[in-house]
């Protein structure tokens, strides 16, 4: 057993994969076993709906068009809402890794603005969704907004941390053979934490997406987190679980590219390999 899982194995390239998918097999098993013995016991329990159910139900939901809207439900709501995560994040990782850089590296920048980032960064995103409501109305502004600001924080002071922490010796010798201010910024300290940042940015995927819901479940006609609050009413658990699912597969999905790509681009940085 130590061979296999003790610090110093080395498991082989199909141990690998047998391991990454023992844990999915397993939670299959305990389902679909604690779904058997509720069915036996109650045929029309909704608690654990069965595979060929929540089978069905994913037809209905995603290869049958809707009678009343004429859509295909949930490909519309993945759209909707892969629509809002993307500019979510995109706009978060923008602010955040200009300001934190700029924050790290340019002292005047760290006094103004450290402060004021750090009291927002303790500020419960999901606290103002009222106001941005009130402020932006209910449509996609306030959705977005909700997911910048509960994520952008995090990304500023991730990245402030790793631009102050370069050593000083590089900007003084970039200042030295005559680069300016912001080359020194943008062309010595930035491609440095750039693989720490998107390692950031990935890891925040899942509070996006818990930003994203809440605002889908209070104020939408259209996303998967606005579908799951929808059919909650009815327990329709056939349906709820395949949602949770998918979102976790697109999620997972994002998460691996994102790694594939900084392993690939900056295979030479620590961080890539993280």
């Amino acid at each position: 057993m130590s061979r296999l899982l003790g610090i110093h194995a080395r498991p082989g390239k199909w141990l690998r994969r047998a391991l990454a998918i023992l844990p999915f097999v397993l939670l299959i098993a305990v389902y679909s076993i604690a779904s058997e013995i509720r069915h036996r016991d109650n045929p029309s329990d909704k608690l654990l709906p069965s595979f060929t159910q929540m089978g069905q139900a994913v037809e209905r939901m995603a290869f049958t068009e809707d009678r009343r809207s004429g859509k295909y439900l949930m490909p519309a709501d993945t759209l909707a809402s892969l629509k809002r995560l993307f500019i979510g994040i995109l706009l978060a990782a923008a602010v955040g890794l200009l300001l934190g850089l700029n924050m790290g590296v340019f002292p005047g920048m760290d006094h103004g603005a450290n402060p004021f980032v750090v009291f927002l960064s303790m500020i419960p995103p999901l606290a103002i969704l009222p106001i941005l409501f009130i402020v932006f109305g209910l449509g996609e502004l306030s959705k977005t907004a909700l997911i910048v600001i509960g994520v952008f924080p995090t990304i500023t002071l991730d990245t402030y941390l790793r631009s102050s922490g370069v050593p000083r010796q590089q900007i003084t010798k970039g200042l030295t053979l005559g680069a300016s201010d912001f080359e020194v910024a943008y062309k010595i300290v930035l491609p440095q934490i750039m693989p720490g940042v998107l390692d950031t940015i990935r890891l925040n995927f899942k509070a996006v997406i818990l930003f994203l819901i809440a605002g889908e479940s209070l104020a939408a006609t259209v996303g998967l987190g606005y579908r799951i609050f929808v059919v909650r009413r009815y327990l329709a658990m056939d349906i709820i679980i395949p949602y949770v699912i998918w979102m976790s597969l697109l999620a997972f999905t994002a998460d691996f590219l994102l790694r594939w790509y900084i392993e690939r681009r900056y295979h030479w940085s620590a961080g890539g390999a993280e």
